[in-house]
């Protein structure tokens, strides 16, 4: 391990000492290229269920994705777990000396019980009720924290067809440029075999697929 990557996780460890076991902590390591396995340490991963090993998530697609190196830092906010349990986290990029992105710094703490606790004051405070509101509802919706590409993949492309909000059997060609476009945004397509799955489901040629990119491309620049 390199010196950059040994003091990252010294300060994971102080950071987990000092705000206790609902603090996650996550280290992904982008210097070797396996993206697969781009989990190299974790503190307090049963917060999330991450392990060393894991594969990506989607800020670390969108970072090896983004090519200019104008990523910057995202701080405080919602992620959510498997079994819906809501996470404040933040996203910290580090990078080396000719400016690239080496490591990305994760912390995911739980907040569920400090939002329940939140919604009891709530109640006593207010005397009319107030309409409980969904955290997808909320502004900053919660991304899903997922532990290997297969499971992000299948994520992404749930999130792309709540965006065009039909079945796929119904959608006309805008509809599914509409969810390449988001899946090549969100880096999807760095995924292996991804290209096969996403133009099956859309029932759609290789060719058409790479046809939907590039249409994406053409909009940016035009």
């Amino acid at each position: 391990m390199g010196r950059r990557l040994d003091l990252l996780i010294e300060i994971a460890h102080g950071l987990a000492v000092q705000f206790g076991d609902q603090c996650e902590i996550v280290i992904h390591d982008l210097t070797k290229g396996d993206l697969e396995h781009s989990v190299v340490y974790v503190e307090n991963g049963h917060v999330s269920g991450r392990k060393v090993g894991d594969g990506p998530s989607r800020v670390v697609l969108e970072t090896l994705k983004d090519t200019s190196g104008s990523m910057e830092n995202r701080l405080a906010y919602l992620t959510k777990t498997e079994d819906g349990r809501i996470l404040k986290s933040s996203t910290i990029f580090v990078r080396g000396d000719k400016g690239k992105v080496e490591y990305i710094f994760c912390l995911n703490f739980d907040i569920t019980a400090f939002r329940d606790v939140e919604k009891a004051i709530h109640s006593i405070v207010f005397t009319e009720p107030e309409k409980e509101l969904h955290p997808s509802q909320e502004e900053g919706a919660p991304q899903k924290i997922t532990h290997n590409v297969n499971e992000l993949l299948d994520s992404l492309i749930e999130q792309a067809l709540d965006l065009v909000g039909k079945p796929v059997a119904v959608m006309n060609k805008e509809d599914k440029v509409r969810v390449v476009q988001f899946l090549n945004d969100a880096g999807a397509f760095l995924i292996t075999k991804s290209g096969d799955k996403v133009a099956g489901l859309l029932d759609i040629s290789k060719f058409t697929l790479y046809n939907y990119m590039d249409a994406g491309k053409k909009e940016e620049k035009g």
